[in-house]
C-alpha cells in the first residue's frame, strides 16, 4: 500500500490518494480524501490523512480484518502497532521494552482522529451508503 500524489483533471488541484497492493485506490479512503479536496482542505492536511489512513489499512490487512467490522480491540492493537518501529510491525522482530515509541502521542491521536471521520468509520459507512 502506498500514498500517491494526484492532480485533479482540468484544474490541476493537488490531492492525495492511497493505493492498495493492486494499485487501485482504497475506496473508503478515496471517498474521504476526495471530500477533503472538495471542501478545499490544504494538500498537506490531505497528505497527512492519507498517510494516517494508509497505516490503518496496512494494520488491518496484517490482521486480516475488514474496516467495516473493527472492534475496540482492533483500535487498541493499532495504537500498540503504531508505537513499534516499522521494521517490527510485521511481528518478525522482537522489540525490547527500552525502545522508544516510534509515533508520538500527538501522532497517534491524529491517526485515531482520522478513523472516526466519515466515510472511514464503519457506522458512518452505513449512513453514507443508505
Amino acid at each position: 500500500m502506498r500514498v500517491q500524489r494526484v492532480l485533479m483533471p482540468g484544474s490541476e488541484v493537488e490531492s492525495w490518494t492511497v493505493l492498495g497492493e493492486d494499485q487501485v485506490p482504497v475506496e473508503p479512503v478515496e471517498r474521504f480524501l476526495a471530500f477533503l479536496t472538495a471542501i478545499e482542505r490544504s494538500p498537506n492536511t490531505i497528505k497527512a490523512y492519507a498517510h494516517d489512513l494508509k497505516d490503518w489499512f496496512v494494520f488491518l490487512a496484517g490482521r486480516g480484518a475488514d474496516w467495516r467490522s473493527v472492534t475496540v480491540e482492533d483500535v487498541a492493537g493499532f495504537v500498540t502497532w503504531l508505537r513499534l518501529p516499522p521494521a517490527a510491525r510485521d511481528g518478525r522482530v522482537a522489540v525490547l521494552p527500552t525502545v522508544e515509541h516510534h509515533c508520538s502521542a500527538a501522532s497517534v491521536n491524529r491517526k485515531l482522529a482520522a478513523l472516526g471521520r466519515p466515510p472511514i468509520s464503519a457506522t458512518s459507512a452505513d449512513q453514507v451508503d443508505a
